[in-house]
């Protein structure tokens, strides 16, 4: 099962190539070509399946999953702040202007030691892939030897990726010892890394990529913003920060701009096709009217957005808007690096939302917000196609044209937490149950663009 390219396929398992609905696969041929790129998919229905299906066993080119288990398009996580990996779980109880200053901070500082920087990486990468993150959406600090090492390890583990050098030269918001020394530090480092990233031998296939990456506005001075946004049209980049997080992140832009930080980004040429914006809580109308005009996307970090904003972002009205949006577990400021219990608190807030918290309210005064629930197939989508449409990456569907990024669940695994009941469960039933309580140990094989990048020791 090392690698599936120039190999056919037979597989069942699922995917969502619309919003809120899912598509059950069973027994499909999934023909990959050498390049790790699905070039046809057929269906038993298929007037051509059965010869397809001959020829590739009668050739040795089919690999058989096996009965029981189920294939799942890669998770894709659109907003990961890989330094913060050793906090995960730690100094969730503060403020999120204490959370930096005290704990983020410091501990950003530190990837100065390359060495520390490759033991937190190593182990993230390893982790995130075993949890079945195929395409991950990279914070580095601003450190380059640190920054070029996060992307040598992604391209070394064959994670998809884009790593960003975080830029961040506001004294006034960023500390002494943690900040670029000017604007031109800044600029340099950034070019830097895109420059590393694309000429790396390695890396012929693109499949790490780099990011521009503002911190936030009130980390970045406006000459700062203004030198990134060129860099991001001139080199053709994507683009990460944060927008609208929390009360103080969002009332500081209304402050120092006179705007919100959608409206603010976009003046700097920082929304665009391929931005990212993280949280984005606090957005207006006219706010989700002009990301979704430019093409940008939204990474929803539900559990971090309450952690941290005290907030619920209201995902349904953006997705009825047609926003692009992904999810993102916000490693640290998320507890967990898994987009699967991502997907089940992405439900929850909504759900929370849509039907109040109040004890003391009756059910019908409690609903501020109708209509704005989701569900499993919702979820889901976002956790694969949603994240690679919100990247502009052919990732997260079973489908030509598409790399074959890959997860199989298998209930059966030792340790798992997914229970399946044959006369009780069927059709979309099982992937509910797999995205409500499969675990890590039931991820049993993960590929990326083709090859197995992961795959569990029984």
């Amino acid at each position: 099962m090392k690698t599936f390219r120039n190999r056919s396929v037979l597989a069942s398992g699922f995917h969502a190539p619309v919003c809120g609905e899912v598509e059950c696969l069973d027994d499909v041929l999934i023909v990959v070509d050498g390049d790790g790129v699905i070039i046809e998919v057929l269906a038993k229905d298929d007037p051509a399946y059965s010869d397809r299906l001959a020829a590739a066993r009668t050739d040795g080119s089919l690999s058989e999953l096996p009965k029981g288990t189920y294939l799942l398009p890669g998770f894709v996580d659109l907003h990961i702040h890989a330094p913060q990996y050793p906090q995960l779980g730690n100094a969730l109880d503060v403020p999120l202007e204490v959370w930096l200053q005290k704990y983020t901070f410091p501990l950003e500082a530190r990837y100065q030691d390359t060495a520390f920087a490759r033991r937190a990486y190593d182990v993230l990468v390893s982790d995130l892939l075993a949890s079945g993150t195929t395409t991950a959406v990279y914070y580095g600090t601003i450190h380059e030897d640190a920054n070029r090492l996060l992307a040598d390890i992604c391209i070394e583990k064959g994670q998809r990726a884009l790593v960003g050098k975080v830029a961040m030269d506001n004294e006034a918001e960023c500390p002494d010892y943690y900040r670029d020394a000017s604007v031109s530090a800044a600029v340099e480092g950034t070019l830097g890394l895109i420059d590393y990233i694309r000429e790396h031998p390695d890396n012929g296939e693109g499949r790490v990529k780099p990011v521009v990456t503002p911190r936030f506005i009130p980390s970045c001075t406006d000459d700062l913003l203004t030198e990134l946004g060129a860099i991001a049209r001139d080199h053709d980049c994507h683009v990460q920060t944060h927008c609208s997080e929390s009360d103080w992140e969002h009332g500081y832009v209304l402050d120092r701009h006179g705007m919100t930080d959608t409206e603010s980004l976009d003046r700097f040429g920082l929304l665009k096709t391929g931005s990212v914006l993280g949280h984005s809580n606090f957005i207006s109308a006219s706010d989700m009217e002009k990301i979704k005009v430019r093409e940008a996307a939204v990474a929803h970090c539900p559990l971090s957005n309450v952690y941290f904003s005290d907030a619920v972002f209201p995902l349904k009205v953006a997705l009825d808007k047609g926003v692009r949006v992904g999810l993102g577990t916000d490693i640290s400021g998320g507890p967990s690096g898994s987009l699967l219990e991502t997907a089940r608190n992405a439900v929850t807030m909504a759900r929370l939302l849509e039907a109040g918290t109040d004890p003391d309210l009756a059910r019908e005064e409690r609903s501020n917000h109708p209509g704005t629930r989701i569900d499993f197939r919702t979820a889901f989508y976002l956790a694969t196609a949603g994240g690679g449409e919100a990247i502009g990456l052919p990732v997260g569907l079973f489908r030509p044209g598409y790399q074959f990024d890959a997860v199989l669940i298998d209930p059966e695994a030792p340790l798992g937490s997914l229970r399946l009941w044959p006369e009780l469960d069927e059709g979309d039933q099982i992937l509910q149950k797999i995205v409500y309580t499969a675990s890590r140990p039931n991820i049993t094989n993960v590929w990326v663009g083709g090859t197995q990048v992961s795959a569990a020791e029984h």
